[in-house]
């Protein structure tokens, strides 16, 4: 068959689906990797399955064949990884599901879910990853990345609230002074008897809001007790997952859900990708960004920062990073608030270094055949514990 034959096959395919599922236009492709849950490859596979009926096209990146859904083997979960970055990569799909990923500092994913109080869609920003080391710095960002899932998944105009966690009304006071300086958010209001968009727990159960700020660790803890409530916890049945990672110039659509989830929730991470693509996920980032730092984004962020940084000592010189390498190697164990000190540590002893958000935390990530030398150098240093 020529090119042009499977081209125009392609159209007439996804022609034929778009009649079956009523959604014309083109027919997004998601990736999901499928070894590594704790249910099993086939509780993942029934998730792509589930999800392809709605429409979608799968690829299912495990060792598992079903009729519905195609197929890339592999045999481990390091060839799962390998093989989604190089489907991303090269725009073979359009994005892509899994259990974990080391997402960069500045970028961290915004979870959906269901309320259990109304049956209402919830965003909750963030779940995974780490915007910024400082937490009022990466909740006022998380806010706009929250604005950003919520616009690409149809919600026109979010409403947003704010959890009540230490640094909540810092957070409040950054993104009311963007507000005033052009850029419209559209604050929620408790439904507790004393309002504002300073939320209680019960605002998180009847859904006052459609987008939730806190930190990613706070927001990891509630879509997970959002996911798994009628479950005992041990399997993840409700809503779309841990999100997509948003962040200014992310260009990948990677979206996470746990080991625990199943399938039901698996299906509604695949749905969450294909909403994104055909929301314009992308396009919706960028305008968002462009508006917030037209208003000053930035420059309120620098203040926060400049506010919480203690004063640097007079003798110590700015380190500036060795030549950039392949950094493959990661290293844990690390407190999210010293990600930036230790990175500098190694680039001090010349070793290239970059800070990042592992499946179970930070890491910071090295050449291979630098991993021993970093390690020890952050262990003399007291960064990380033998």
């Amino acid at each position: 068959m020529s090119n042009v034959e499977k081209v125009i096959a392609k159209i007439f395919n996804e022609v034929a689906d778009g009649l079956l599922t009523g959604q014309m236009g083109s027919i997004p492709n998601i990736a999901i990797t499928g070894i590594g849950s704790e249910h099993g490859e086939a509780e993942v596979m029934a998730g792509a399955l589930r999800a392809a009926k709605s429409g979608i096209n799968v690829s299912y990146i495990g060792s598992l064949h079903e009729d519905g859904v195609t197929t890339v083997e592999v045999e481990n979960e390091e060839a799962c990884h390998k093989k989604m970055d190089e489907l991303l990569a090269n725009k073979e799909v359009d994005g892509a599901v899994t259990m974990h990923y080391p997402f960069p500092i500045g970028v961290s994913t915004v979870g959906r879910t269901i309320t259990p109080g109304t049956g209402k869609e919830l965003f909750i920003a963030t779940t995974t990853g780490t915007s910024a080391t400082d937490r009022v710095t990466a909740m006022v960002k998380n806010a706009i990345y929250g604005i950003i899932a919520a616009k690409a998944c149809g919600v026109k105009n979010p409403t947003v609230g704010i959890i009540n966690i230490d640094g909540a009304q810092q957070t409040y006071n950054a993104l009311k002074q963007l507000k005033e300086r052009g850029y419209d958010i559209n604050f929620a209001e408790s439904k507790r008897a004393d309002g504002g968009c300073i939320f209680r727990g019960n605002d998180i159960l009847t859904g006052a809001a459609d987008v939730v700020v806190c930190d990613s660790l706070t927001g990891n803890v509630l879509i997970k007790m959002l996911a798994s409530f009628t479950t005992g916890g041990s399997y993840e049945s409700v809503g779309f997952g841990y999100g997509p990672g948003v962040g200014k110039g992310y260009d990948q659509i990677v979206m996470i859900i746990s080991r625990a989830s199943g399938a039901p929730v698996i299906s509604g991470a695949i749905q969450y990708a294909a909403d994104l693509v055909r929301g314009n996920f992308f396009d919706i980032s960028h305008k968002e960004f462009e508006k917030a730092e037209k208003a000053g984004f930035n420059e309120i962020l620098d203040k926060i920062k400049a506010s919480n940084k203690p004063a640097a000592k007079a003798d110590e010189a700015e380190v500036v990073a060795p030549p950039k390498e392949v950094v493959t190697a990661q290293i844990s164990g690390i407190e999210v608030m010293d990600l930036e000190d230790a990175v500098a540590a190694l680039w001090k002893a010349g070793i290239y270094a970059e800070s990042g958000m592992g499946c179970t935390g930070p890491i910071i990530l090295v050449p291979e055949d630098k991993c021993e030398k970093a390690v020890e150098i952050l262990q003399k240093d007291g960064w990380i514990t033998q």
